[in-house]
């Protein structure tokens, strides 16, 4: 069975996802589960504000490649105090939500392949772009990749 599942929607609906996240942690307490949402919509920002050279980078964006590493850490850092601050345990589903804000500095699937490890219990990512194929693409950016999860879309059914 999956343990990471991707919630795929058109990118134009994050408004409307955000606003009914909450019948997500509904039926999943219905279900008999805990819920909880690690937000990355502000990690970016977060980040950046911490670095020493964050001016630098403004004045030189292109500096910024060689240090997103510590971008992915801080994430990563930040995901491990979160479930353990929320107990996460076996029986509960952590979904992420924001990852269109990685677009441009991180992809979402090293993202997923840091976290997932650490999720006991099952990970859903929601997840603003497209699903064909088994490929999915971040706001239909750029090309997309391959990733072995369970699918929901808006659209159809796999």
């Amino acid at each position: 069975m999956q343990r990471v599942i991707f919630c795929v929607y058109n990118e134009n609906d994050e408004l409307k996802l955000r606003a009914r996240i909450e019948e997500f942690e509904l039926v999943t307490k219905a279900a008999g589960h805990n819920w909880h949402v690690f937000d990355l919509t502000d990690s970016f920002a977060n980040w950046l504000s911490n670095e020493p050279y964050a001016k630098s980078y403004f004045k030189n964006p292109e500096l910024l490649s060689t240090h997103l590493p510590g971008y992915m850490a801080f994430i990563t850092n930040q995901f491990e105090e979160f479930l353990m601050e929320n107990k996460a345990d076996a029986n509960t589903v952590v979904a992420v939500k924001g990852v269109g804000s990685l677009f441009g500095f991180l992809k979402v699937k090293d993202v997923v392949d840091q976290l997932a490890p650490l999720v006991e219990g099952k990970l859903v990512v929601f997840f603003p772009g497209s699903y064909e194929n088994n490929n999915y693409r971040l706001l239909d950016g750029y090309d997309g990749w391959n990733y072995l999860a369970v699918p929901i879309t808006a659209d159809k059914e796999y």
